[in-house]
Formats: C-alpha cells, structure tokens, sequence
C-alpha cells in the first residue's frame, strides 16, 4: 500500500494530527499486527492448564507477552526506526512516507506468518483475483489472514500444552477414585504434581523458548 496516495501531501499541521490519530492506535496495532496475540493466548493457556487461577497475574502475562513481542520484533523494529523514524525525526521526509515505511517491516513479517489457505479465504470472500506477486496484497486481507493464522496457530499450540497436564489430571482422578477419595478435588491433588513436574522440566524457559522459535 502506498501510504502516499492514501494520504497525499498535507500541511504540517495536518500530518501531526494523523501522526497522533497513529499513536493512539498503537494498542491496537501492536495486538493485530505483531506476536502479542498468539504469545497471550498461549500463556493465559498454560496458566488455564497449570491450574493455578490467577497466578501469573494478568499484569504479568501481558508484560510477559509484550518483552517476547519486542524480541520477536527486534529486527523489524530496527528497520523501521532506520527508515522512518529517523528520517522523520531529522524532517527528512513526511508523515505519510514515514508511515508506509513503517508499514513494509510489519507487511514482511505478516506475510510471514499468514498462510496461504488464509489470505485466498478473503480474497474469495471479498470477489476479488487473489494476487500475483506478494507485493499486491491487499492491507486489509493481510490483517484479516494474519490474524485468523494466529488465533489458529495460537490454539494449536496451546492444545500441546493442555495435554501433559490432562494426562497428570486423570492419573490423579483414577488414583483418588481407586481410594475412595470421592470428596476430594482432583485439582487441588494433581495441583502440587504439576507445578513439580513444570519446575522440574524448566518449563518456563521451555515455553518461551518454543514461542520465539515458533516465529522462525
């Protein structure tokens, strides 16, 4: 998307106020355009799995989520402070130019991450060609695809998640109903096993490990 067609020269003033209509849309660009969506999802996932309610608090999941996001985006965010910030910063160029390129970075790493099966999904649901040389795509088919990849991609990992800590639970249950134990929880038995089992595994670094390596 040339982002200079779209918002053509402009006065000064006028380029602060779409410069700052920008930054306040910044939470949401940060949850539909980068790692945040499918990284929270996983975690709030495997805190769902652990058991453990509230703990990690949201507050730490989300600044979790978010330090993941600035290393995942690292090299992204170099180049588009190198082409556009600066530049912009200096007055080298204007707020229109500066914005589409820092747009491609994000583009790239959309594309990345989007399948295929996604993006020709809205192309077709929007009766429009599916495009002949990834940069034709389509602004709002980009984010639509990226973010249907992540939420599914998102899941699926979480689904791996889930499954060691069930395995714990019904081994746990079976145990309590063979004694009897038909009063007690199962949660509050099989709790303590799991966090062993996660410490004893390392499984923070594991989890964080397997999220950044899952955007390569």
């Amino acid at each position: 998307m040339n982002w200079n067609n779209v918002l053509p020269n402009l006065e000064p003033s006028l380029q602060i106020v779409v410069l700052l209509v920008i930054l306040s849309m910044l939470p949401l660009i940060v949850v539909t355009m980068t790692p945040f969506l499918r990284i929270l999802i996983i975690l709030s996932l495997l805190r769902t799995a652990l058991g453990t309610q509230q703990v990690p608090p949201n507050l730490v999941i989300i600044g979790i989520a978010m330090i993941i996001t600035g290393y995942v985006m690292g090299p992204s965010l170099s180049q588009m402070n190198e082409t556009a910030l600066i530049p912009l910063s200096n007055q080298q160029i204007t707020v229109p130019t500066a914005i589409g390129e820092a747009y491609k970075p994000l583009r790239k790493f959309m594309l990345k991450q989007t399948e295929m099966k996604d993006l020709a999904f809205f192309y077709r649901i929007s009766n429009e060609p599916n495009p002949k040389s990834p940069e034709e795509v389509g602004f709002r088919q980009l984010i639509a695809a990226f973010l249907l990849s992540e939420l599914r991609t998102a899941f699926q990992i979480g689904f791996l998640i889930f499954i060691p800590f069930l395995v714990i639970d019904l081994i746990i249950a079976n145990i309590l109903l063979a004694l009897g134990m038909i009063m007690l929880s199962p949660t509050i038995v099989s709790l303590p096993f799991k966090l062993l089992i996660f410490v004893a595994v390392d499984g923070w670094t594991l989890i964080i490990k397997g999220l950044v390596e899952s955007f390569n």
